[in-house]
């Protein structure tokens, strides 16, 4: 079970990775937009914000990666504490987005999911 849950930690890990490049990199970009149903006016007032967000988002990509990382190579107990420390995270972030405008579910399940999966898969393995 831990492999599976490092597996689904890393397909999370590529989630957010992917809403960093959005957030961060691609803001004000049309396709992205339209992924977040922002105006260009919005967008571009918003940028500081989702430029910092987007990091956020990818700081806990790297702790994901890093936690399979140290437990695939030894010690499982610190590759676990990783692991559970940044899919928590995801997790606890996907609550606030759903639980702050219902409408965003999709995007919820999106960043959730799979990192609340991991959590479950860890802790049965």
């Amino acid at each position: 079970m831990v492999t599976v849950a490092y597996v689904l930690a890393a397909a999370s890990a590529l989630v957010h990775v992917y809403i960093f490049r959005l957030e961060s990199l691609a803001w004000t970009d049309p396709a992205t937009r339209k992924v977040f149903g922002t105006t260009p006016e919005t967008a571009e007032v918003t940028k500081p914000m989702a430029y910092n967000q987007g990091f956020y988002n990818l700081f806990l990509a790297v702790i994901a990666l890093i936690g399979i990382a140290v437990g695939a190579s030894g010690p499982d107990d610190v590759g676990a504490a990783l692991v559970y420390a940044a899919c928590g995270s995801m997790v606890g972030a996907a609550l606030v987005l759903v639980t702050s405008d219902a409408s965003k579910l999709r995007a919820a399940l999106i960043q959730g999911l799979a990192p609340a999966l991991a959590v479950l898969a860890l802790l049965v393995g």
